[in-house]
């Protein structure tokens, strides 16, 4: 056999194993750009109830999907990401104040440091948002703030109620007044 048979015999045997490892490849990085959307959408779609599960599981996931293929395969634009995320994470692990207005300092300051991340995230996946539109770009009806402040009032009335700390009134609505 020459040369360009062999040739011809490795193509043979080697063509439809390179096509299946390139097919690997790309579905591969499918699934993680299909990741990334998924984080991306469900920040956006819940910047405005950030208490909710899914944001918060979002939240969880930057470090997993973001990750890249290790320090060597990590993308720029995934390191801004992640540096974002670390930054975020760390003032919401930082108590808020009792007063007031160092409250909203703090408030504005993470309201800053969420529009950070949803940036970095839109330019990783290769999207155009301006800052305002991430910040104010979102839907929160009235009421579901009001339900929200409602279920922690009554949750935390509960807690001292168990805790002994209040008592529940009881009221007889079948006596007859004098």
């Amino acid at each position: 056999m020459t040369n360009g048979d062999w040739a011809i015999v490795f193509a043979t045997l080697m063509g439809p194993v390179l096509a299946v490892q390139a097919q690997k490849w790309i579905e591969s990085l499918r699934k993680s750009s299909d990741a990334k959307d998924a984080i991306f959408k469900s920040l956006m779609a819940t910047r405005g109830a950030r208490l909710s599960p899914e944001h918060v599981r979002a939240l969880n996931m930057i470090d997993l999907t973001f990750y890249g293929k290790g320090l060597s395969g990590r993308t720029k634009m995934e390191q801004d990401v992640l540096d974002a995320w670390k930054e975020y994470l760390d003032h919401l692990y930082e108590p808020l104040s009792e007063d007031e207005t160092q409250m909203r300092v703090a408030l504005a300051h993470r309201e800053e440091l969420i529009t950070n991340l949803l940036s970095a995230i839109a330019t990783e996946r290769g999207l155009k948002f301006d800052r305002v539109q991430l910040k104010k770009g979102s839907y929160m009806p009235i009421g579901f703030e009001q339900q929200d402040q409602q279920q922690k009032a009554l949750l935390e009335n509960a807690v001292k109620v168990f805790k002994g700390e209040n008592a529940i009134k009881v009221v007889n609505s079948t006596q007859e007044s004098n």
